[in-house]
């Protein structure tokens, strides 16, 4: 009996041993299974990534092919604007474009220096003309007579060489020389002895009142004999609008118009000495043992920009400043005549604003248009 109870404890234990390890292996086996499951419903999940993984990949190559499109349709944006808004673009373009927006200026204003009204002239009566009177490039108020002040000292120097004098011959200053019209000075002292041909020079490049009055008293004939002579001379050469009642331009009687004057310019630029005086830019004097400096009155003589062969300044207040100039300008002799302008340096602003006219016209393969 105990041997059975024994055997059957025995069993017992052996079955239930049994079964918890059947339970474990079915455990264990479930637990795997389910693992494959996992793993299995885990794989196909992990695909779609990869594939958009791939896919995200492959973009850039196809970016290349867009990109150019959208750099194209900018610049085209860019060029679009840079012509309706320049100030749009930065940089190299900006500069770029401004370069070409100046070009473009200065093609229009080259239009509009060719237009005689265009040319803003300040002084009250202008002329520009071809040195031979063939052509007149501008005019303004060419016509009217008007006071030309020391203007006139071109014709004096005209009728004295006419004259074919002595140009050695020592002339002395006097009293009949002293203004006592306007008051004007000079430091050619009464009693002062010099040469004709200085007198010439003086009156010519530094508008010497007194000397220029001297060489008019000293022709043949006296003062009067050379006034009569500067109007017949006058009368010859076209100059239908001018007369003279004094050698020196100080009286406000004597009167021109641009146009007369022009052909004064003309004729004197045939004489060689007329030449060379006028367009001197100083010299020294002597006078009563001292030496004495001049200056040409006329800054333009010696400019390098310009190539003058012929000058004259102005100035009383009926005339107001004035300036007469054969020169070669744009590669053409020209005469050049201002008259009337106020203030200092009008009349040579008014020559320089002319040079730049015709320099940007011939520039543009033109010449100004005529007038």
């Amino acid at each position: 009996m105990m041997l059975r109870a024994v055997l059957l404890v025995g069993t017992l234990l052996g079955t239930s041993l049994m079964a918890m390890d059947a339970a474990h292996a079915v455990d264990k086996a479930k637990s795997k299974e389910e693992a494959q499951k996992s793993k299995a419903r885990a794989t196909p999940k992990a695909q779609p990534v990869a594939k958009k993984s791939a896919t995200v990949a492959a973009k850039p190559k196809a970016q290349p092919k867009a990109q150019p499109k959208a750099a194209k349709a900018k610049s085209t944006r860019v060029a679009r604007s840079s012509k309706s808004a320049p100030v749009a673009t930065t940089g190299k373009n900006s500069a770029s474009v401004h370069k070409r927006n100046v070009n473009r200026a200065f093609a229009h204003d080259v239009d509009l220096w060719q237009e005689p009204g265009r040319l803003a002239v300040q002084s009250g009566s202008a002329l520009v003309i071809a040195e031979d009177g063939s052509e007149t490039l501008y005019e303004k108020n060419a016509t009217t007579v008007v006071p030309i002040a020391s203007i006139t000292k071109v014709m004096t120097a005209m009728v004295v060489l006419d004259s074919m004098p002595n140009l050695q011959e020592a002339i002395t200053i006097t009293d009949d020389d002293v203004d006592y019209l306007k008051g004007s000075r000079s430091r050619l002292q009464v009693g002062s002895v010099l040469t004709r041909e200085m007198a010439l020079l003086l009156a010519l490049m530094s508008s010497e009142n007194r000397a220029a009055h001297a060489l008019g008293r000293n022709y043949p004939g006296g003062l009067p004999a050379f006034i009569v002579a500067m109007n017949r001379k006058a009368v010859s050469l076209g100059m239908a609008r001018t007369h003279f009642e004094d050698p020196t331009g100080l009286t406000s009687n004597n009167v021109s118009t641009a146009r007369d004057l022009a052909r004064m310019v003309a004729a004197a630029h045939r004489y060689p000495l007329i030449r060379e005086f006028s367009t001197t830019s100083g010299a020294t004097a002597e006078v009563k043992g001292r030496e004495i400096e001049y200056r040409n009155t006329n800054q333009l003589v010696k400019s390098p920009t310009w190539e003058i062969g012929l000058s004259k300044t102005g100035y009383i207040q009926e005339a107001g400043k004035c300036l007469v100039m054969q020169a070669r300008v744009a590669d053409r002799p020209v005469v050049i005549v201002l008259l009337d302008s106020a203030g200092k340096q009008t009349r040579i602003g008014d020559a320089n604003r002319i040079k730049r006219w015709m320099e940007s016209a011939a520039a543009s393969g033109k010449h100004p248009t005529p007038a």
